[in-house]
């Protein structure tokens, strides 16, 4: 019985390692998992404008192209450049047409501006990553961002 249940166990963690869903069309770009279907986020570069304190980094258009109506989704990476392990999740303002986020400059205010969402990420390939909002996300605009960097993968939810 006990090597029934550790061979049980076993194939439990050895199986999390694979991916038999849709495979990514491009590296280093998180798609949205719809059922059988990928849906490729929208990738940009938030552009820095200093304002007093802050940093605001500046996404043009009120709305993202790519869009899901879960609440938690899940996305599918398949990493070259990109850590998926250093992926931030931020809900984006929208104002004048734009999405932005506002984050302190002073690394003593750090904690004082917005804080990533929870993120659970889990290596199911090679070079394969499923991430997840650990999370339920309200209906927004939305941007998955390698940590210190200016590019941006948009999607709403709705």
């Amino acid at each position: 019985m006990r090597l029934l249940a550790l061979l049980t166990l076993a194939s439990a963690v050895f199986g999390a390692d694979t991916y038999s869903g849709p495979l990514p069309a491009k590296p280093d770009v998180p798609y949205l998992l719809h059922a059988n279907k990928l849906v490729e986020t929208e990738r940009v570069e938030a552009k820095p404008l200093p304002v007093k304190e802050l940093m605001v980094y500046t996404i043009t258009g009120a709305a993202s192209t790519a869009r899901t109506p879960m609440a938690e989704p899940i996305f599918i990476i398949e990493t070259n450049k990109i850590n998926a392990g250093a992926l931030e999740l931020y809900k984006l303002e929208v104002k004048g047409g734009n999405r932005l986020i506002s984050m302190p400059n002073s690394p003593k205010k750090k904690n004082s501006g917005p804080r990533p969402i929870r993120l659970s990420v889990q290596k199911v390939g090679e070079k394969m990553y499923r991430v997840e909002a650990a999370e339920t996300l309200e209906n927004g605009q939305y941007s998955l961002s390698p940590s210190g960097e200016d590019v941006a993968f948009c999607f709403e939810v709705y």
